[in-house]
């Protein structure tokens, strides 16, 4: 494999890929009782039930520049993958870590791949990058085709509640207070510059996933990769991924449950969708 590693922050969800060297750094969800940090042990059921019930601010901490080069052990090609800078400082601190890193060890070299996203469009990246390098394909050459990919792929959102939004302060509170009423789900998406930006309001579950498809077709998806990511409901997103392949055919869509930080955003009840498009 060229002595390549791919490491991503923990908003991929992702802990191990098989057959390929990889780190997850994780986030942490921070509020004035305790603090989660989003690794393989973090108890997300017990964050999500004292989140739910907890009134003050809450806040995110990204990993530092220690941290990712702790992850980047000694590779001679390393390929990082962030959440959007919009909503973390996860891309400027990789940043940070890939200028040191190059210059204690100028033979080798780091990507840092500011995804404008989370979740499970990062893991659309990574499992790209993974087939990259199993292709033999060179360090540039990867640098060259993940960018070119990266504007194939998308992130819808559907959330039930934005609480943990409000008390982060990414919204009102006066908006958060009207997700969840009379059964009021938002559908958004992650913009071109990675903002989260809302696009719907449905009344009820089963309008909301509806609006999903039709969302994710809008955008130009046919037949390619989903990952659906939920926080604590998976009958809506196996439903979801029945409503998608009903219309597409034999679509790959893989359902799993988030981790800490994308259950943070999420919320209970809430659903992650990445997806390739034309």
């Amino acid at each position: 494999m060229h002595n390549m590693k791919i490491v991503a922050d923990s908003t991929a969800d992702i802990t191990c890929l098989e057959g390929f060297s990889f780190s997850s750094v994780p986030l942490k969800i921070i509020t004035a009782d305790k603090e989660y940090i989003d690794d393989a042990f973090a108890n997300v059921e017990e964050m999500v039930k004292d989140l739910s019930v907890y009134k003050g601010k809450s806040s995110t901490s990204c990993p530092n520049p220690e941290d990712w080069l702790a992850a980047f052990e000694e590779y001679d090609n390393i390929f990082c993958v962030t959440i959007t800078g919009k909503l973390s400082c996860s891309y400027n601190a990789a940043m940070i870590a890939k200028s040191i890193y190059e210059e204690q060890h100028p033979t080798k070299k780091v990507f840092v791949i500011n995804s404008l996203s989370a979740g499970p469009e990062l893991k659309l990246i990574i499992e790209k990058l993974a087939f990259y390098i199993s292709q033999g394909f060179g360090f540039d050459k990867i640098c060259q085709e993940i960018q070119e990919y990266q504007k194939t792929t998308g992130l819808l959102f559907m959330l039930s509640s934005m609480k943990n939004l409000a008390n982060n302060g990414r919204v009102s509170p006066l908006v958060a207070k009207t997700v969840g009423l009379l059964g009021i789900r938002i559908i958004g998406k992650a913009s071109d510059v990675g903002d989260l930006q809302p696009l719907d309001k449905c009344r009820g579950e089963e309008k909301a996933l509806e609006c999903i498809v039709h969302r994710m077709q809008e955008s130009g998806f046919n037949e390619g990769k989903v990952r659906i990511a939920h926080c604590f409901n998976e009958a809506a997103a196996q439903r979801l991924k029945e409503k998608i392949q009903s219309k597409t055919g034999d679509t790959s869509v893989e359902v799993y449950p988030c981790r800490a930080l994308c259950s943070f955003y999420a919320e209970k009840g809430g659903l992650l969708i990445g997806f390739e498009k034309k």
